[in-house]
């Protein structure tokens, strides 16, 4: 197939990409990317020279440079987003117009083109805040409880009504927590790990007991290319990794790899409406399709933690300039920046 890949130099974008043009099949990708902060081409150095890949700069939210770019693809994998749920709070203007507006052209052009598979990329925060022990399947309600998720959940709608409507072929994966290279900094493990090896402080939102499943981002790009190959039209696919654990597990598991004191560990304000838990039931996707997870937690957070000390030099660039104004704001002056959204003062566990 010629795939036309949205946000493809992204973290898992480019995981994708990476992962299908390793297959030696005949998948042609272009690479439709606007390069915002997230977006990165130094994710795709190894492919960039290889003949079935190309790259074109663009945004979603143009309907014109989205159908010149289209042009004479067979299918979409819809991975651009506003991805970080921190920025949404703060600023949800550009969430909304990116992954709702864009997601609605997206699948304006596409029916126009007649293509003839849309996956959709989703999140498994769409579902909402899980009570203890919950998992949410494919036909759990849609309770999400940030502007990021909000907006994740009214792409979602819109996919699914274009199916039902129009008979529009598209498919929808929610995936859950992603890890592994190649992650923008802003995101739980990279920004724990980066600090961690220059032993600075690492913040926990809150008291720390934030549940969340976890996927190496190679297994989700597996789980995404089956589903783009012989996933069923009209279909929602989760994919999820097998461990659910809470955030200060994961955090005292990552000092334990590098060797670090616990003492680097600061509690910090919690995020507004911080959900509790997510975990998802994969059962569908493993049934179907016979996926399932490959990399171990253990094997892919000490795989994880070597990448990040080995390409120290992929690090310090995507953490200058932008990044080093937000992390001073939210996170070295949490408080102050937060006080908007936590009008009560109460403060973190210290």
């Amino acid at each position: 197939m010629n795939l036309f890949v949205t946000g493809g130099a992204g973290f898992i974008g480019s995981s994708f990409i990476r992962h299908v043009l390793s297959l030696g099949q005949d998948h042609r990708i272009v690479n439709f990317d606007k390069l915002t902060y997230a977006g990165n081409l130094a994710n795709l150095e190894s492919v960039a020279a290889d003949p079935n890949y190309r790259f074109v700069k663009g945004d979603i939210c143009d309907s014109a440079a989205v159908t010149a770019a289209m042009q004479g693809c067979d299918a979409v994998v819809h991975f651009a987003a506003e991805s970080h749920v921190d920025r949404s709070i703060y600023e949800p203007g550009p969430v909304i117009e990116t992954n709702i507006t864009g997601t609605f052209i997206l699948l304006q052009v596409a029916r126009k083109l007649d293509l003839q598979r849309f996956v959709h990329i989703s999140t498994d925060e769409v579902y909402g805040d899980l009570a203890p022990g919950q998992v949410s399947d494919e036909n759990f309600h849609l309770r999400p409880n940030s502007p990021y998720s909000a907006s994740k959940a009214s792409a979602d709608l819109l996919v699914r009504s274009f199916h039902r409507t129009y008979g529009f072929p598209a498919i929808i994966t929610r995936s859950s927590n992603n890890y592994g290279p190649y992650q923008f900094p802003e995101k739980l493990l990279p920004l724990l790990i980066s600090n961690a090896l220059e032993d600075k402080h690492l913040p926990v939102y809150g008291d720390g007991r934030q549940e969340r499943n976890w996927i190496h981002v190679e297994d989700n790009s597996r789980g995404i290319l089956a589903v783009l190959e012989r996933g069923r039209l009209g279909e929602i696919y989760n994919i999820g990794g097998a461990d659910v654990i809470e955030n200060l597990d994961m955090v005292r598991r990552l000092l334990a790899l590098l060797h670090k004191p616990e003492s680097l560990i600061r509690y910090v304000t919690d995020r507004p409406g911080h959900d509790r838990r997510y975990a998802l039931d994969s059962a569908k996707l493993i049934r179907e399709l016979g996926w399932s997870p490959r990399i171990s937690l253990a094997d892919g957070l000490l795989q994880t933690v070597n990448w990040y000390r080995d390409n120290s030099a992929w690090v310090a660039a995507v953490r200058d300039g932008a990044y080093r104004t937000y992390y001073d704001k939210y996170y070295e002056n949490r408080d102050s920046s937060l006080r908007h959204f936590n009008p009560s003062g109460v403060k973190a566990p210290a």
